[in-house]
């Protein structure tokens, strides 16, 4: 096939366009930058901004599906900000797709969209969105995802919206240098109990779940299409263990300070005021949002990626963090 993965130089859009040549289909990316380690696989690119609806009109076009990846994450900052990188430029797209006759879809949601700041056991996608938010990047996406869900059609264009938890892997230019850092200059407490659940995803599932997506989308549209699905490692962890674990990893210290959740809760919503009042755009250290990450469970029921898109786990949790403690000692070496 041919395949657009929009978002192609990010941790997860560059490992999908690796695993769509691998297996021999002809893939374009866009992006805002170039990446010639991209090109030298043989990528086609357009560079330009999802927010210009033209240039999607004009750029999307000649495919056979489309991977949306591209996205702004985290948890500060300007609403226009993450509405018009993560809402908008998702309508543009869905737009393109119309108007070129693409018959997939695929749209990288997070399953942040349904997190309210309470415990998430073993949920399902019945869990309904939120009706207030902790943050705007959850808020922008779900309105991305209402509208990818909503744009299904079918014998047209058919959709699905997956929702990869916690995404890890060698390279991870996000989760994991956030948490060596903080480790390092002892800034990351254990907040809460420290016993609380979560699910992750190895980065090269996260992407097979992609390619599960579009198969699934052109050879069971009926089964496969209009849905959300929870992607993850299918091995929730113990939250602060898994922490430490990379932590050790990495060779910095272990979190060993405790606070309570109210506490970090509470200085979070002061922090986020503060901030607010004062204009500052850097990240707060704390919000009300990390908070609640930092010490509810989150871990999801994914029968439906496994029966619907037939996704399955390619690289188990030992096989990711024998690679990963490869890859530390790698560097460590040089």
């Amino acid at each position: 096939m041919r395949v657009l993965v929009t978002g192609c130089g990010g941790f997860l859009g560059r490992e999908i366009v690796r695993q769509l040549i691998a297996r021999g289909d002809e893939v374009v990316g866009i992006s805002r930058q170039t990446y010639p380690d991209l090109l030298r696989l043989g990528m086609q690119h357009h560079q330009g901004d999802l927010r210009d609806r033209s240039f999607c009109l004009a750029k999307i076009r000649n495919i056979d599906a489309v991977v949306h990846t591209a996205a702004v994450a985290g948890v500060w900052g300007p609403w226009q900000h993450f509405y018009s990188i993560n809402t908008l430029a998702t309508e543009h797209v869905i737009d393109a797709c119309r108007s070129a006759e693409i018959r997939s879809l695929v749209f990288t949601s997070s399953p942040s969209v349904t997190f309210d700041g309470k415990d998430q056991r073993g949920v399902d996608e019945q869990v309904e969105y939120p009706k207030t938010w902790l943050c705007h990047y959850p808020h922008s996406k779900a309105l991305a995802e209402q509208a990818i869900l909503n744009s299904h059609v079918p014998g047209q264009l058919h959709t699905a919206a997956l929702r990869p938890h916690l995404i890890w892997g060698n390279d991870d230019p996000h989760l994991l240098p956030r948490i060596i850092d903080r480790a390092k200059r002892g800034r990351l407490r254990i907040v809460g109990e420290g016993t609380n659940v979560v699910d992750t995803v190895h980065v090269i599932n996260a992407a097979a779940a992609h390619l599960d997506a579009i198969d699934a989308l052109q050879s069971a549209p009926q089964t496969a299409g209009g849905r959300a699905y929870f992607i993850a490692q299918d091995e929730p962890v113990s939250c602060w263990d898994w922490i430490s674990q990379l932590c050790e990893l990495a060779g910095v210290p272990c979190p060993d300070r405790r606070i309570r959740y109210a506490s970090a809760y509470r200085i979070g919503a002061c922090l986020e005021g503060l901030y607010r009042i004062t204009g500052r755009t850097s990240e707060p250290p704390m919000t009300r949002f990390v908070a609640a990450q930092l010490a509810k469970d989150h871990y999801f029921d994914i029968t439906a990626a496994k029966q619907r898109l037939g996704y399955r786990v390619r690289l188990s949790m030992d096989e990711g963090l024998k690679s990963l403690a490869k890859r530390f000692g790698e560097h460590s070496a040089g």
